[in-house]
């Protein structure tokens, strides 16, 4: 089929799963069953960007996202700086290490199965949400999760999995320093020291960790957790990550909220790191239109 404004579709994959056998059989099992699919390979920073901006002004309809969180939110981060009648539809291929943001949708781990989804699905409409300038489609968090997080080796984290993210979340258990956050948002204020903060749009981070349990994609709200207090006990971590009740756990579900610190702390933003001491998060609803499972968890909205 020869692409033409109505029928193109552009994959943006990650350079690093570019060459992986079962990415090309699932491009081309979707080729020979008449999708109009264009490649791009991203390189370096700033070429997902490039391509979303390419794939807008060739008249694409759709564009999906080949990689893990980073790459997904490199792609939609780039949509949003596009005028909403302009942005193309949005598809994820899960080609990253933890992809949680597709795992916690319910995108199949089948990669023929995923592109499909992605080329054919039902669009939806979807939340993103902000960090003063930034953009994250998955979760925003900071405190132990985000140490946790930068911290494990990324060939643990190939060979071991979300396991990994926990083995190295217990041998740092000691070394743990709460840091003092204030927290106001409609209808919402708290203050005091925190060892685990987490915003979500999505509910799971890290590998698997539901930090985030009662996040919706398409109800206008972030799921706010944090983890007050001292100390961190391995149990306690092991219950926080599983996504159950913790005593000195805060929750709320808000539209926007303001983060201040006295001392910078860093965010973690679908895996991109954001320092300051003070943050404005909030919620963007239905800034995107998604491929996604029919019956994803995620979906609240008919």
């Amino acid at each position: 089929m020869t692409p033409t404004s109505e029928n193109r579709i552009r994959l943006i994959v990650n350079g690093k799963a570019a060459l992986a056998p079962e990415l090309r059989e699932a491009v081309a099992l979707a080729r020979n069953a008449g999708q109009a699919l264009e490649v791009r390979v991203t390189w370096e920073g700033g070429d997902a960007a490039r391509y979303v901006t390419e794939a807008i002004t060739d008249g694409a309809r759709s564009i999906i996202a080949g990689g893990g969180d980073g790459t997904l939110n490199e792609v939609a981060g780039a949509l949003l700086d596009h005028a909403a009648g302009q942005r193309p539809v949005l598809g994820l291929l899960p080609l990253g290490t933890a992809n949680d943001f597709a795992r916690g949708v319910g995108i199949p781990t089948d990669l023929p199965a995923a592109l499909r989804l992605a080329l054919v699905g039902e669009p939806r409409a979807i939340d993103a949400g902000r960090v003063n300038d930034r953009v994250f489609l998955n979760m925003a968090t900071g405190g132990f999760g985000t140490q946790v997080t930068a911290e494990t080796p990324d060939e643990q984290k190939s060979a071991l999995g979300a396991f990994a993210y926990l083995l190295t979340g217990l041998k740092r258990l000691n070394a743990i320093q709460a840091d003092r956050l204030r927290v106001e948002g409609p209808g919402f204020q708290w203050e005091g020291e925190f060892l685990v903060l987490a915003v979500g749009n999505g509910i799971q981070a890290g590998g698997g960790h539901r930090l985030c349990p009662q996040a919706l994609l398409d109800d206008g709200l972030l799921d706010l957790r944090i983890l007050a207090g001292g100390e961190l006990l391995p149990a306690l971590l092991e219950r926080l990550l599983a996504g159950e009740e913790a005593e000195r756990m805060i929750g709320a579900r808000l539209p926007w909220l303001t983060l201040e610190t006295p001392s910078e702390i860093q965010l973690n933003l679908d895996g991109e790191p954001l320092a300051g001491t003070r943050f404005r998060i909030e919620a963007l609803p239905a800034a995107l239109r998604m491929r996604l499972p029919a019956d994803s968890p995620l979906l609240g909205q008919p």
